[in-house]
């Protein structure tokens, strides 16, 4: 089952998901360099420190800004991420991966339709 389908979605989990793979995206480019990986979940610190080695990095700002408020504030009551916004989230991890695969020169894996 998807986290978006289904009779109770959940858009805070598709959020947070979405933060996470961004975060292991750029901690991985760093690994890559070389460089000590920060204990963050901020990811435009991670960003700022790949941009001098990867300067097309540049254009994900605005949708690392938004990622990063769903590392922690959805986790907690009170604070509830919508379709909208889920939905937001997994276009920017998406680009934030499709990037880091470019840059790693990693081809994009083909999608298979679900069972």
């Amino acid at each position: 089952m998807q986290l978006g389908r289904g009779d109770q979605p959940f858009h805070d989990e598709r959020c947070f998901h979405c933060q996470q793979s961004a975060e292991k995206f750029l901690k991985g480019l760093l690994e890559e360099l070389g460089h000590s990986v920060p204990k963050t979940h901020d990811l435009v610190a991670l960003q700022k420190l790949l941009v001098p080695h990867h300067p097309d990095l540049r254009g994900l700002r605005r949708g690392l800004e938004f990622l990063t408020d769903f590392a922690v504030d959805t986790r907690y009551p009170g604070d509830n991420a919508t379709k909208r916004q889920a939905i937001a989230a997994e276009r920017w991890a998406g680009a934030v991966r499709q990037a880091c695969r470019r840059i790693l020169g990693l081809r994009s894996p083909v999608r298979r339709p679900p069972p």
